[in-house]
């Protein structure tokens, strides 16, 4: 299964006007939960601001200041990770590698190659996969901030695109996360 796990403002966004998400850093409840849900993929599909944000995971030390985050470092770098950029020509980190195919392509060799699910990220990457219906889970964690603009996490559709809530849930952060299904056609 491919989905997108992201956190936005309550207004949609992945960050502010200036670019900043200064007001998502995730409380040890919710790290913890990230933790988990990180710990439960088989591959990652990134683009390059996402893959800049996350490489400190790999390189940089301070990250490992706890058990916790040394816990994640470690499941971040153990998780295989394909970067999408046009402006990149090598990249860093454990088991990481820049996008050969198309976005169709990545996701199709990554699903193949784990009987985990698969996630990806990054605005445009999420936007593209939706258009071509490769989506299949959304998971939200929507911070109780305005932001007014920024980058949407969700681009406009052409088509609708049905969902089915499966979870929702209240971090003490009064974060809350939001996990749809998306809902698709019949065969029978």
């Amino acid at each position: 299964m491919l989905l997108c796990s992201m956190g936005v403002s309550a207004d949609g966004f992945i960050n502010d006007r200036q670019g900043s998400f200064a007001w998502s850093p995730p409380s040890d409840e919710l790290f913890g939960f990230h933790l988990e849900q990180v710990g439960q993929l088989g591959g990652y599909l990134l683009g390059r601001r996402l893959y800049e944000m996350m490489l400190v995971w790999e390189t940089d030390p301070s990250m490992r200041a706890d058990e916790a985050r040394s816990a994640f470092a470690d499941v971040w770098c153990a998780l295989p990770k394909v970067v999408f950029s046009r402006t990149l020509d090598r990249v860093e980190g454990s088991n990481t590698r820049l996008a050969e195919g198309s976005v169709a392509e990545e996701i199709a060799a990554a699903l193949a190659g784990t009987d985990k699910d698969v996630s990806i990220g990054g605005a445009q990457l999420v936007g593209e996969a939706i258009e071509l219906g490769l989506l299949d889970e959304l998971r939200m964690f929507r911070y109780p901030v305005l932001v007014g603009g920024g980058t949407p996490l969700l681009p406009p559709v052409t088509t609708d695109v049905p969902l089915e809530l499966a979870e929702v849930r209240t971090f003490e952060s009064r974060v809350i996360y939001e996990r749809y299904r998306r809902v698709r056609a019949s065969t029978a």
